[in-house]
């Protein structure tokens, strides 16, 4: 059974920091793609940041520079370090892994909330 369970979200003050992780089971990790996402209340999911299989990232714009992605084949997780939080990057994060053009799985998704 495939599964992908995220953690790390919380309430943070604008300027702080969070980890999220995503912990996969049920495939083979290292073959995957994997993406972090994210939805905030009336809008549509965006890629916020992607992960190879061999380790090249991308990210949306508004992120570059505070967020970083990276996986650890080992233990199948990917991480998100989001520094220098902003108001709006208040959302629910999501993490999925992709193999071709059919293939994804999604994970249930965190709250991360950034307010004074």
């Amino acid at each position: 059974q495939v599964q992908l369970v995220e953690s790390g979200g919380g309430l943070v003050q604008p300027g702080g920091s969070l980890r999220l992780s995503c912990t996969a089971s049920g495939f083979i990790f290292s073959y995957y793609l994997m993406s972090w996402y994210r939805q905030a209340p009336g809008k549509k999911r965006e890629l916020v940041a992607e992960i190879s299989k061999l380790g090249f990232t991308n990210y949306v714009d508004s992120v570059k520079g505070r967020f970083t992605i990276s996986r650890d084949n080992a233990r199948d997780t990917v991480y998100l370090q989001m520094n220098s939080l902003k108001p709006e990057d208040t959302a629910v994060y999501y993490c999925k892994g992709q193999r071709g053009t059919d293939e994804d799985y999604w994970g249930q998704g965190t709250q991360v909330t950034v307010s004074s």
